[in-house]
Parts: C-alpha cells; structure tokens; sequence
C-alpha cells in the first residue's frame, strides 16, 4: 500500500510484551523480555504490513490535561516494575535503530498523539492501522482507520473497521466513547456511572444514542436504572470527557518525518548482540522490510583428490563436514564429505574417501569443524579414525556461553554475524514432511555443507580470540577437544545388551504390576484406570475420604508428592506408588531398549553430548544413560541388562564423595580437608557433629538425614528444602544447616563469597575455569534471585566434577591407546567410568583406572576410587 501509515502505542505494546513473556536476562543481568517481544512485533508489522510510514507514540512521566480533570485518574494504577522500567531507553534505542518515527509530548497521553496524527493523516488520503491494547482506540475508526489488537500476548492482532464495531458491540465509533462514559474504565480509574455496565450501557446507546440523549429521555428508563443514571451524572460527563482521545493537538506535522527510514543494519545488530537476540539478529537487513533475503550462493567446488591432498599435507589444516543418510551407527552411510582448504572447496564422494585415509588420520593437520563428532562417526565403518580434531565451532561457543538453549550452526553465525546459512529445519523441514539428506538435491546437499564449511572457517578466529581471553584454553584444546574423539568411539563401540535378560525383566514387571493391578482394585473396591489422575483423585479422595492435598485445573493432584504425603494414610498409596515405578520401568527402559538394540552388533550405542548441560556434564540420549535408575532394587536390575561379551569383563571404576571432595578444597575448610584425609565415612561425621551425638550412637536413619544436609549444602538448599527432604520442621532444618555451618565454618563463607563474586562478576568459574553466566542475580523476582544464588554455589562444585571426570576420561583413553591395550572405554555415567576389557587385562585396567582418576587433579583432598569389576555392569556394584 503506497500510502499506509501504522500508529503504534508503545507503552501499552512495552506492558504487554513484558507480562506476556518469561523473564529474559542477557549475561549481564539486563531485563530484555519486553524489548524482545517489541522487536518481534516491529518485524511482524514490516513484513505483513509493509507500511509507508510508521510511529510508535509513548507516555511521558508528567501529569496529563485529565489529571487536571480529575485527580484520581489512573490513580489505582501500580508504579511500573524496576525490570520494566529499566528498558524503556534501550527500547527507545532499539525503535531508533530501526529507522521509525517516535512520538511523544508532555502534558498528553500516547493515544492523544495517536488520535491526532490518524485524523490528519486520514485527510492526507491515508489509510491508518492502530496497533494497540487499549480499548479506548475503537473511539477512532472510521473507513480509513483501523485499530488493531494485540491478543495471545503480542503474538497475534485482532482487526477492527466500522463493521466489526457494529458486529461486536452494536455501536458507532463515537457512541464507544458514550459507553466508556456510562461504564467507567477500571484499568484508567475512570468512575463512569456506579452500577452501570457494558451490557446495560450498550442497551441505553442503542436505543438513546448518546449519553446526552439518555439523560433528556431520563424519565422513559426504568427506575432502578434512572436512579442510578441521576445518582451519577456528574460523574457520567466527567467520565465520558476523560475517555475521549483528543484528535486536535497542536502538532507540527510534516508527512516525511513519519515515512519508514531504512534500518540501521549496524546499531541494530550491536542492540540485539548486547541483548543476545541472536535469534533476531538474522532478520536484520537493508531491504524496505527489515527481514533478510535468504541468498542461495554459488559455490565453486572441486573433485580434485590430489590437489586437496597437497593443500591440506602443506598448509596442515582443513575444515571438514560430512553429509551421511539417516541409519544405524554401524552402517557406511556417507553421502559426500566437504572440505574447504584456504578459499577452494572439495567434494569427495563415497568411493574416493579412502583416499584421504592418511590425511584424516594425520594428527599433524588440524581438523576445524561443525560437529567433529558426527564426522568421526561416520567415517569409522569405512575404518578412518579422524585424528587431529583442533577446533569445533559448536564447542567454542559452548565454552564461551554454556547457557545458551542451542549451538546449532545458524544460531552462532547470527550471533557472531558470520554469514548465511539455514538451520536444518529449514533445510530438511520439519514433522511429517521431514526429509533426510539423501532425498535433496546435489545442489542443495553442496549449498549447505558450503555454507557451513564458510561460517566455521569465518568464525573460527573469532571464538577462539575469545576462549584464550576467558583463559580457557586449556580447557579447549587439553580436555574438550580431545573428548570429541573419546565420545565418538565410545558411541560407535557401545555396550553389549542382553536381549534375553531385557525379556526376562518384561515378564517378570508383566506379573507385578498386573498383581499391583489387582491389590489396587481391591482396596478401591472396583476397577478403574490407574493412569488417569482423574480416576485415581475420584478413589482417592472422593471414595476413600483420604485429605486432599492440592488441586489442579482439572481436580485432585495425585502426584508423587502428594503420594508421598499419604504414605501412612491407607495402604492404597504403597501400592499405587510401586505400580508407577514398574509401569515407568516397563515402558521407559524395557520397552525401550529392547527398541535401540542394533540389529547388527547387538549393542546399545547411545548418543553423547558435549554442549548440553550448564555445568559441563556429558549427557547421553537413545537412551540416557544418566537416568538408569539405581536407588531401588527393580530399577538397578536393569543393570543386569548391560554385559561383557564372552571373555571380556566390564570393569567399573566410580569417584567417592566427588563433589563434597570438592567442596572442601575450594572452601578450604579445615574441618572438611581433615574428615576426608583421616578416610572417615563423611556422612557419619556429619550426622554426629551436625546432631550432637557420639559417633558410635549414629544410627543409620541419621546417617541417612547428614547425607541429605551434605548434599543439599552442596546445592544451596535452603530450610525449606530440608525440611520438605526429611519430613522436619522449618525450624529443625534451619538448626542442621545452622550446626553444619558452625563445624564447617569455611564452607558458609564460600557459598558467601561465591554468591558475591558472582553479583559482581556475572558468572562463575570451575576448577579448571569452565565458565557459566548466572543473570538471575540481577532479577528482583525473589525466587529467580534465590535460584541464582544456588547456581552460584553449585556450579563451581558440580561443574568441577565434570571437569574432573572428563580429564580422567582422557587420561584413562590415553593410556589405553598407548599401551596398544584391547581394553575400549565405553560408558561414561555420573562420576563413573566402565571399560570393555578382556580377561587377561581385567585386573590391569582397574588399577590404571584407579591410577589415573585419583590424580587427574591436584587437591587439597585426595580422590578416591573404587573399581571392580564383573560380567554385566549390574555385578559391578
């Protein structure tokens, strides 16, 4: 539309968009949440709209002309939230930035400006679109001027003409004045007339047409309704007067001052970095809509295997990225293999890879890529060990920022703006439309492995600049690094599963829970669907009179909480909380892994992460090995499950007490440093010191509360929790924490200390500097800020942990490989590693593994490891 201005309310978008958001905080600390959802909509409005010209009008601190009016108006209004108020500037910035008019004078409203631009726009033959959430804007519709809506948060807007007017309230745009004049206006402290509402002020309008005309025809209205109309007419005026938007304002208006200005691409991009919208950052461009073209280019790319192999043999570095077909682990399934040599670009094909066997197996030349993992993995059936693994981009920004939601390629080529690439939704689609790589087109698999290749190779100089500044090198090229090489053989080797065990289990949890099945229907006194909330809350509490103890939207709560809350209430409970158990056992591992079998090795080959958790642990999917459970009997059976092939052992080597190990150098409490070197059971020195009782009088139930306030220190815990973790009083879990400070004094000025250097640093730090952000500090919601507070504590603790393991992890490989021992790493889970050994080198392998796990660190605590070993990992323990 060659003429279409846009009118925007900036406070009331701000408002909406910060309450209809998560709290958001850049590294910094900085509230963002309302500046993103702004930002979001701005893009919106210019790629829908496509507007000519476009303001965003805003309120002003000082009192209004209505404030003279009336002193009480918006009265009831609270002060804006801190967390608000603190973007309105950089907000303003942002609008600047991209090139639209802002509006704003003292003594008047947002909608004042608004109303007044419209109707002069509107003689200027202009068509006009409010974007508001303020109702008052319907009073200026008309045939040029729509209002729109913001609904759903911000995320959608409702469109108002004349006819929707009528179709929605049976009223003329003035008329909605009248109304407001009648009903009042809460939101603005408006009075109106006391007892009169929307539906009987819309009656009135419609038959009177004004508020005038209501009180000539006084005498015709009901008397219940006169008596109210006489009791308020004051106010009925005074009302319709406040919420009548002024559309007269002495403006200097000049048409060009509000024409869409080109964005400025630079301020913009330097805004949303220093917010880290880096998902923002790609829609930034120069085109008329702010919305970037996706620019397919053109890449010249050679077969020339010997050329490539010059190149990299003399310049000692390539960057690398494979493109495989979906398949098992220990398929040959390479469609083509991208590399990029100085500017020159190479595709080698399935059947020419060998040939570059001795240059991906060359430690000598450097290896830059977007997941070396994925490339390792792929090229190992075709029995290439890729070596050399220098630098990955998804792990140098993991590094640098642990906690972003995703290092996918796009996402850091936006943030560091690195160039154009599409994320693999946007390659391969998404859902049932998914695609796999070997249905695109040649052009399209080339395009984007390219473009891939081009932002590692851009990025890389970048990011690493960045780790050596955060004094994370070590941490990079010494433990990282070397890691990636350790998981994929870790994946692509797996662990022998036994079919016939996993069989066995099904059976066996098949009759418990169809004997819980039947326990439960008898306490119930009939049959009904135990996996139905509803159902179960029905027998729960409406049958069996058991108390209620919370409630959802839909009725009664019987979560594992409240479950636990009615232990000893009626035998039900126990039953029902074991079917769950089972139930969880069956479908979640049995049925489960019995599904991720291959085929082919008759292993379980799940897949490792390195760029997932916050505080530097390995995770592991399909399945998560993390999650086998072990503190009840039926889950540790699953256990059984994982075994050693014929004559091979799996031999277990697992840290004690790591984290508290720990916690006591980097608190350097003496009383701590000295438990652990006397060798003493920590726990039961705990229960004695923090209970006041001889060691030999701690039970095993006390034991069993110190090792919850050794831990739940570890966390940050809090009274509360303690309280909620051992069944006790607020005020007894206060004296534990409090008695546990007074023996471990140092340990309470760490978490003091720590917390504190965090609020002034914006992160924290690990042993071996791991850093993580934590911008809850800065939040003045008061459980984000709690939580802060114990991510500040824990991370440097847990995070060291995971530090430790992984050095160990390539100490142990290390050893392995050059001692040319057939014994495989292959499983890491928690603080334990296991090893797939033969029986002539069982015994060697736990005392290596022993060796090289207690001095993978210098401490002020020694580590200690326990390592056996067994025929399936479930004997290990």
């Amino acid at each position: 539309m060659d003429k279409l201005l846009i009118l925007i309310d900036g406070n009331s978008l701000m408002n909406r968009a910060y309450y209809a958001l998560p709290e958001l905080m850049n590294k910094k600390g900085q509230h963002t949440n309302a500046i993103y959802g702004f930002a979001n909509i701005l893009f919106k409005i210019m790629d829908t709209y496509k507007p000519s010209h476009i303001s965003v009008a805003f309120d002003l601190k000082a009192p209004t002309f209505r404030h003279k009016q009336y002193d009480a108006y918006k009265g009831n209004r609270k002060k804006m939230p801190d967390e608000l108020r603190k973007q309105v500037e950089p907000l303003k910035k942002m609008i600047d930035a991209f090139g639209i008019n802002r509006i704003e004078l003292e003594g008047y409203e947002a909608d004042d400006l608004i109303g007044t631009v419209a109707k002069n726009f509107e003689q200027d033959g202009f068509e006009v679109y409010i974007i508001t959430g303020d109702k008052d804007a319907l009073q200026l519709v008309s045939d040029k001027i729509k209002v729109l809506f913001t609904k759903k948060g911000i995320s959608e807007l409702d469109e108002y003409d004349p006819d929707k007017m009528t179709e929605k309230y049976e009223l003329t745009p003035q008329q909605f004045i009248d109304l407001k004049g009648l009903m009042g206006d809460q939101s603005d402290n408006i009075p109106g007339v006391a007892g009169i509402g929307e539906k009987t002020g819309i009656k009135l309008l419609k038959e009177y047409g004004s508020i005038e005309n209501i009180y000539m025809n006084i005498d015709e209205i009901s008397k219940s309704v006169k008596a109210k109309l006489e009791a308020g007419y004051d106010m009925a005026f005074l009302s319709k007067s406040l919420a009548t938007i002024m559309v007269d304002i002495p403006l200097e208006l000049k048409v060009d001052e509000f024409e869409k200005k080109d964005i400025d691409k630079n301020t913009l991009i330097s805004l949303f970095s220093e917010f880290e919208f880096n998902s923002l950052i790609g829609k930034v461009g120069n085109d008329e809509s702010g919305l970037i073209d996706k620019v397919q280019k053109e890449y010249l790319i050679s077969n020339d295997i010997e050329l490539l192999i010059d190149k990299a043999t003399s310049l000692k570095s390539l960057n690398l990225f494979s493109i495989a077909k979906s398949g098992l682990v220990s398929d040959k399934r390479l469609i083509n293999l991208f590399v990029k040599i100085d500017e020159d670009f190479f595709n080698i094909e399935e059947k020419d890879v060998l040939k570059l066997k001795d240059v991906f197996e060359n430690p000598e030349i450097k290896k830059y890529g977007y997941n070396l993992k994925n490339d390792c993995l792929i090229l190992k059936p075709y029995e290439i060990n890729l070596t050399g693994l220098y630098f990955d981009i998804a792990i140098a920004e993991y590094l640098i920022d642990s906690t972003s939601s995703n290092y996918e390629i796009k996402d850091i080529a936006l943030k560091y703006n690195l160039g154009d690439v599409l994320s693999l939704e946007e390659l391969l689609g998404k859902g049932k439309s998914k695609k796999d790589f070997k249905d695109l087109s040649d052009a399209q698999i080339s395009g984007y492995a390219c473009s891939v290749l081009d932002i590692v190779d851009n990025g890389k100089e970048a990011l690493i600049t960045t780790i050596e500044n955060y004094t994370m090198h070590n941490l990079f090229y010494e433990v990282e690094m070397p890691l990636v090489e350790i998981l994929a053989d870790m994946e692509y080797i797996g662990i022998s599963a036994d079919k016939e065990v996993l069989n066995e289990l099904k059976q066996k949890f098949d009759i418990e829970i169809k004997t819980l099945e039947v326990s439960i229907y008898e306490y119930a006194g009939e049959n009904f669907n135990i996996n139905s909330p509803k159902q179960l809350g029905h027998i729960l509490f409406d049958k069996l009179g058991l108390p209620a103890i919370k409630k959802t939207k839909t009725g009664y709560s019987t979560n594992a909480e409240v479950l636990e809350a009615l232990s000893d209430k009626h035998p039900i409970i126990d039953k029902i909380t074991l079917y769950r158990q089972y139930t969880k056992l069956q479908s979640t591992y049995v049925d489960g892994l019995l599904n991720i079998i291959n085929p082919k090795t008759g292993r379980i080959h799940s897949s490792f992460n390195q760029t997932i958790t916050t505080t530097g642990r390995i995770s592991s999917t399909e399945p998560n090995m993390q999650n086998i459970p072990v503190r009840l009997e039926i889950g540790r059976e699953l256990r059984k499950v994982f075994v050693a092939p014929e004559d091979m052992y799996l031999v277990d080597a697992d840290y004690s007490q790591i984290e508290l190990r720990i916690l006591a150098h980097i608190a350097n409490d003496e009383g701590l440093i000295d438990a652990f070197s006397k060798g003493d059971d920590i726990h039961t020195i705990t229960a004695s010191e923090v209970f006041n009782v001889p060691l030999d009088e701690v039970t095993k139930e006390l034991r069993s509360a110190a090792k919850a306030v050794n831990f739940g220190i570890v966390y940050g815990i809090s009274d509360f929790g303690l309280s909620n973790n051992l069944g006790i009083s607020k005020q007894v879990a206060k004296e534990y924490i409090d008695n546990y400070f007074a023996r471990y004094p140092y340990v309470k000025k760490y978490m003091e200390d720590i917390v504190e250097k965090a609020k002034n640093d914006g992160y924290v730090e690990t042993y071996i500097g791991r850093r993580r952000y934590i911008p809850e500090l800065g939040s003045n919601n008061f459980i984000m800020k709690n939580l802060g507070k114990r991510l500040a504590m824990n991370t440097p603790i847990q995070g060291s942990a995971a530090d430790v393991i992984k050095i160990a992890m390539v100490k142990v490989y290390a050893r392995l490989k050059s001692e040319g021992l057939k014994s495989k790493l292959i499983l890491q889970v928690h603080d334990e590693l296991i090893i797939e050994s033969p029986d002539s080198e069982k015994s060697y392998v736990a005392d290596l593994l022993k060796e090289e796990m207690e001095s993978a660190v210098d401490l002020n605590v020694k580590l200690t490891v326990d390592a056996k070993w067994g025929k399936s990992w479930y004997e290990t323990k």
